[in-house]
């Protein structure tokens, strides 16, 4: 049985929660008043509308209005200007022009009316069609061929200083729905001046790469021999689901918290807590997604400034997909819908934008003792909230677990279609590797950072990095076996940068010294880092001073609510220098303070021939769990029980075959 009910509207809410998305007339109201402040409201656009949201102090301290924080671009100009919009009041309370024609310049994120333009502006570019010509195309194919507007990157030429542009590279069709990407036109890029509309710099390389002309296509209806043999495998829940919501707050299992979602980040977690016998416990006060980077590895004219920041650049929220019931979510789901605004500054839905639903996840414990007969086991619940993001080529998916054991996942998803590059006849790919005939894939790299404003117990939050190291042998070690955990307190940020180290084991702590746990000491999560790469482009490179946040994989700040997100504010088309390296540098106090733990994980991703055309998934992501937070197994008062639809995959099915019995008397 496959079920789903819909998040009541926000419309429908009386009254929204300070932290509540947007309403569709909050919408409306803000781009009305900001459309009437600026100079031309025709060329008006608005690459960026969401909340201005209250800091945890404002929201402590009672009585705080809505504002709005819109961002509007004069598509004749280039002026990008922000706005604070006060709801209650219906007026512009706060006004910033951004000084993106100085350095170290910035622009706001590229809009998809933008990528169309950018189409429109390269296929009439006399230039380009001369080298499309040149590569053996006619008018007719010249129509079919694919224009991907890329984030361009910043290498300080003259034509990136203060403008606003993208790179776009190409590939050929024979039909719209034929993948482009198995056909890339190599050696030509066009750099498009989106604000005068023109290209204003073509690259095109001799000698003359040909295009790859074998079909690569994954569509279903191009599927002549499909899998058979798969039976149907249904999750149900005759009951219902588990969970409790209230617009957008969610209960579930002892976890209660807030759901957001923003044209940058896409889903937000607020004001996450677990309720602890008696006390409900804050844990998180924001969790998000801040930002992305996929730095290439290859030099050559179609690929060395591919560094795209696709939060920052593009909007992971803006690039959400509305998920399909039954394919992208199984079971009985929850989706909501959440309103946006267009680049005119027009309400619309997002529909089905925020996926939730339970999963079974194994045993979550168990232990049969021989001696006495004792059997008991525990089957695992978890709580998943999730959205999927679609940018040019790459899907990524984001997905937040929480665990009836006080545990805290996220995971991401790639997925999606590579980058590719075109190699003659009996040459190897240099850059990457081959995944067909004359075709390659870049190496590249794939680095996210989440952000997570702490707040375990509420009050001062302390980090400490620990190390497992070993004993020297001596009178204390006398067998060589005894090793020690070390400790250092982070307590300011410029020594707070670290990098995790499998050999040692390295993990990181958040407590709240102010309180004691069960045992005499403070209450505490770990930071648990999966094994991940850092960024590998030079010192000195472009891609690395503006992803900086990369080069470290936890970053601990001091609270402020200006510093949102790891690469910065604006770091399309921008210079460098910014976002996390620059918050560090203020060298703040963070011990028993108002923290932020920034986490940076990803993926090296070396392509190969199983990758095409449709890569598999691969997962990146950490786990926050409890260490002394609870006094014992949060988990330990989970009831035996007995999945009633489960069988036995063979013809005798008599037996009585429970593993989930409670324990003998």
């Amino acid at each position: 049985m496959l079920d789903t009910v819909k998040a009541k509207s926000q419309t429908e809410t009386a009254t929204p929660h300070p932290l509540d998305p947007l309403t569709a007339e909050e919408i409306t109201a803000t781009c009305t008043l900001v459309r009437a402040a600026v100079t031309s409201s025709e060329n008006c656009r608005f690459p960026t509308v969401r909340l201005e949201e209250p800091t945890k102090h404002e929201l402590a301290a009672g009585g705080v209005g809505r504002r709005a924080f819109a961002l509007t671009l004069d598509v004749t100009t280039g002026e990008a200007i922000e706005h604070i919009v006060d709801l209650g009041r219906g007026e512009i309370v706060g006004r910033k022009i951004i000084p993106n024609r100085e350095a170290p310049y910035g622009q706001p994120p590229v809009m998809l009316e933008e990528f169309f333009k950018c189409e429109a502006v390269v296929k009439t570019d006399p230039g380009w069609r001369a080298a499309m010509v040149r590569r053996g195309l006619s008018d007719k194919d010249i129509e079919l061929v694919q224009v991907d507007p890329f984030s361009s990157g910043f290498f300080d030429k003259e034509f990136e200083r203060g403008a606003r542009i993208v790179r776009a590279i190409s590939y050929f069709r024979e039909h719209l729905q034929d993948n482009g990407y198995a056909h890339p036109i190599e050696g030509v890029v066009a750099v498009v001046d989106l604000i005068g509309g023109k290209v204003i710099d073509l690259t095109d390389v001799d000698p003359i790469v040909p295009i790859p002309r074998k079909k690569r296509n994954y569509g279903a209806h191009e599927l002549t021999n499909p899998r058979a043999g798969i039976k149907p495998l249904h999750i149900e829940q005759p009951e219902g689901a588990s969970f409790q919501v209230d617009g957008w707050k969610v209960d579930w299992q002892k976890w209660s918290f807030r759901i957001g979602f923003t044209p940058r980040e896409g889903l937000v977690l607020h004001q996450l807590a677990y309720q602890d016998g008696a006390r409900r416990r804050s844990l998180i006060h924001r969790a998000s997604v801040t930002e992305m980077v996929v730095p290439y590895a290859d030099p050559t004219a179609n690929h060395f400034w591919k560094s795209a920041f696709d939060a920052g650049e593009y909007g992971l929220g803006m690039l959400a997909n509305a998920l399909e019931l039954g394919c992208d979510c199984l079971g009985n789901i929850r989706y909501f819908d959440v309103p946006a605004a267009d680049n005119k500054g027009e309400p619309f839905v997002m529909q089905n934008a925020i996926c939730m639903h339970e999963e079974d996840y194994g045993i979550a414990w168990k232990h049969y003792e021989f001696r006495n007969g004792l059997f008991e086991v525990r089957r695992s619940r978890r709580l998943v909230i999730s959205f999927f993001a679609t940018v040019g080529n790459y899907d990524y998916g984001f997905y937040w677990y929480l665990y009836q054991d006080g545990t805290i996942q996220l995971e991401t998803k790639l997925t999606g279609i590579i980058q590719t590059a075109a190699v003659p006849s009996g040459e190897t790919y240099k850059w990457g590797g081959m995944v067909d005939d004359n075709l390659g894939g870049p190496t590249h790299q794939h680095f996210f950072n989440v952000r997570l404003h702490m707040d375990l117990d509420g009050g001062g939050n302390t980090v400490t990095e620990h190390d497992f190291v070993p004993r020297p042998w001596g009178d204390d070690n006398p067998h060589g076996n005894v090793f020690d955990t070390t400790t250092r307190v982070l307590s300011r940020e410029h020594d707070a940068a670290g990098i995790a180290n499998g050999q040692t084991g390295r993990f990181w702590k958040i407590s709240n010294p102010n309180e004691t746990n069960s045992v005499g000491n403070a209450p505490a999560y770990k930071l648990v880092v999966n094994p991940s790469p850092l960024m590998l482009a030079q010192e000195g490179s472009y891609v690395r001073k503006r992803g900086g946040f990369a080069t470290k994989h936890v970053w601990v700040t001091a609270f402020d609510p200006a510093e949102k997100y790891a690469s910065g504010d604006y770091p399309n088309v921008h210079a460098g220098g910014d976002g996390l390296p620059r918050y560090a540098a203020k060298d703040r106090n963070i011990e028993n303070a108002d923290i932020v733990l920034w986490h940076s994980f990803g993926h090296t991703h070396v392509c190969k021939p199983e990758d095409f055309p449709i890569m598999p998934v691969e997962y990146a992501g950490f786990l926050l769990k409890p260490t002394g937070f609870f006094a014992a197994n949060a988990a330990g008062d989970i009831p035996p029980d007995r999945n009633s639809r489960s069988v036995l995959a063979r013809a005798s099915n008599t037996a009585d075959e429970s593993c989930c019995r409670a324990s003998k008397s």
